[in-house]
């Protein structure tokens, strides 16, 4: 655990990071392509936007209204507001894609469909649906160090005791969150 962040930023940290690490991983993100993220303010989007970054890589954030400042000072090159326009239409094309929006909170089938039009010939579209990490200690030490160098930030939106967890869970199940939702337990 990085010195100088709290348990609940150290417990958020390999949910979204580990996840995010590894779908940038297989999309095999470098300097100078060009990355989407879709859902930029969730868990695993503030860190792929962030990640993204670390890579080199231009990134496009998509998330609401309320999220555009977020996901702009977590250093994305632009971002679109999804709920006044489609990115699809404005003709720009991406290296890769990543839909980071958890199942059933999307209408991914089609969004997928949506997708081919915005990649580039050679361009990769992943969603976060597509398999999940293995526990890896350098995926852990590497987000560690970026967290502690400070070009990793944990992005809590808000913490529950764990008495609230059914509360936690019902705010999460919203679909609304910024990055993650901390548990604390009393010690």
């Amino acid at each position: 655990m990085p010195p100088d962040i709290t348990y609940e930023e150290a417990a958020a940290t390999p949910f979204g990071g580990m996840l995010a690490l590894y779908f940038l991983n297989k999309g095999n993100i470098h300097s100078g392509q060009k990355v989407l993220i879709y859902g930029a303010s969730g868990a695993i989007g503030t860190n792929a936007v962030q990640l993204a970054k670390h890579f080199g890589a231009e990134v496009t954030g998509i998330c609401s209204t309320t999220n555009l400042e977020l996901v702009k000072s977590l250093g994305a090159d632009k971002v679109i507001d999804y709920t006044k326009e489609d990115f699809t239409e404005r003709g720009e094309r991406y290296d890769f894609i990543l839909d980071a929006v958890p199942m059933g909170m999307s209408d991914q089938k089609r969004l997928k469909s949506r997708c081919r039009t915005a990649l580039t010939p050679n361009g990769k579209y992943i969603s976060s649906d597509d398999g999940s990490p293995t526990q890896n200690r350098d995926m852990l030490l590497l987000l560690s160090e970026l967290v502690e160098s400070g070009k990793l930030r944990p992005v809590i939106d808000r913490t529950y005791p764990l008495e609230e967890m059914v509360e936690a869970h019902r705010y999460v199940e919203q679909g609304h969150k910024k990055g993650n939702v901390a548990i604390t337990v009393k010690g």
